[in-house]
This record gives C-alpha cells, structure tokens and sequence, in this order.
C-alpha cells in the first residue's frame, strides 16, 4: 500500500529541499546565448521566473537581466532561494503561484519555467503570463531531462523509478511535455543539449531523493527502493561513480 502523497504540488518538495540544493542539475550557459540570439535577451530585461524553487535558474539569469522575480509557492524552498541570492540586488523573492504570481501588469519581459510547468494549472497560468508580460510577451518553458535509453545504467534507473516510485507515472513531466507546452506557447523555437554529470552513489542518493515520486524515509517502500538503488549503482559503477546523461529542452513562445 502507498504511502501518503501530498496533494498540493505547491507542498511536494518541503522536505526535499536539502537533497534538492545539493544535487540537482544546474543550466548549461549556451542557453542564454540562444536566448540573446532568438529573442534579444539583454541585461535592461526583467523577468518573472515561476516555480523557481531553489533558485537554480534564477543564479542562471540573475548575471544577464536586470532583475529577476523569483515566484515561488513553497516557503522552504523560496526560503533557500532568499538565503542563497539575497546578496545579489537584483533577486527579488516573491510567494505567488503561476496561476496568481501577484506581479504588475505589464510587469516583465520575459516568464520563465524551469522544471516547473507540469504541475501549473494551463489556462488560468496562461491568463495571469499574459498580463504580467510585457509586449510581444515571450515565454520560456526549459526542462533538464535524463536521456533514459542512452545507456544502460539510465535505463536500469528509469525502470527502478516505474517499479517502486509513488506516483512517478502520474507527474513524470515527459509524459506531457510535447503536446501541453506547443498548445501553451504555440510553434516557437526550440534549444537541445546534452550534457553528462557524474556521481557518487551519495549523489545518486540525494538526487533520487530531490524527486517528489521517490518515497521518503517514512515511506513504506523507501527500504526497497534504496536497496535496488545501490544494486543499481555497483552494477553499472565504474571507479565509484556513475554518469547520469541529460538534456537541456529549451521551449521559446510569444503568448497572444
């Protein structure tokens, strides 16, 4: 039998946020030339990133706008975001929601989502975009996804998450990622990029346990899960360590 899931997404990493700081994956910086080259981002730019946890990709644009609204839902983890970028004046922290960011009309002018819009509500989040933005109203929707059938570790880990993760079928934000983001943004240009990172099996750890659908301590599988985990991780290791292959998915729409 499951244990309990949290039903509001807004709550889902409230105890994840330590694993969550240390171990996800950052963006690669080729990104914000794309975004120089395919819509003029420039440093007079201010831009709402929603959903923006930790603040990983707001540390990203920070360097490269004039200011970044850090919307977030969930106090620990906007709080981690305030604790690590409060020295940066040009971070301001902001609890709202995609769907009521509580930003100004015509506020910014560039929303950005990084592994973030499968859990906002479409509609209303495009309503509250379009007024917050600023004409032509460009939206960036990006995601770090594991590439799970370039290898055979990747492969082992993808079937792990299907087997024994709590709902991980249910929020998986492959499972929606093409046909929801292009009726979202309409037939925008698109950035790919691959990248490799390699881990420890703490790393491997602590990145299975930034995942919302991995079960927690309390969970009645977390025992089977880890143990399969390090199964995992000594069959495929190599020195101590694994590589986990990415891609960068990069989705640019102008909201009318």
């Amino acid at each position: 039998m499951d244990g309990p899931v949290a039903p509001n997404p807004e709550e889902r990493f409230t105890h994840r946020v330590a694993d969550y700081v240390l171990y996800r994956p950052g963006y690669p910086g080729q990104l914000i030339d794309w975004l120089r080259a395919e819509i003029g981002l420039s440093d007079a730019w201010d831009v709402a990133d929603i959903g923006s946890g930790t603040g990983i990709f707001a540390a990203r644009l920070l360097p490269n706008v004039r200011r970044v609204y850090g919307v977030e839902p969930n106090t620990p983890m906007r709080t981690e975001a305030e604790k690590t970028l409060s020295s940066n004046e040009s971070f301001v922290s902001v609890n709202g929601t995609a769907e009521a960011t509580t930003l100004g009309d015509a506020s910014v002018n560039l929303v950005t989502a990084a592994q973030a819009f499968h859990w906002f509500d479409p509609a209303p989040t495009r309503r509250e975009w379009i007024r917050i933005l600023k004409p032509p109203r460009h939206a960036l929707i990006v995601f770090n996804s594991r590439r799970i059938h370039d290898s055979p570790f990747m492969r082992a880990y993808d079937q792990l998450l299907i087997d024994l993760a709590v709902d991980y079928k249910n929020v998986d934000h492959r499972q929606m990622l093409e046909g929801r983001i292009h009726a979202f943004l309409g037939d925008g240009p698109e950035w790919h990029h691959h990248f490799t990172l390699s881990h420890t099996f703490e790393a491997v750890r602590g990145l299975s346990g930034s995942s919302s659908y991995v079960p927690a301590p309390a969970h009645p599988r977390h025992a089977a899960f880890m143990e399969r985990l390090r199964a995992i991780f000594d069959e495929h290791a190599v020195n101590g360590r694994v590589e986990f292959l990415y891609e960068t998915e990069a989705y640019c729409g102008t909201l009318r």
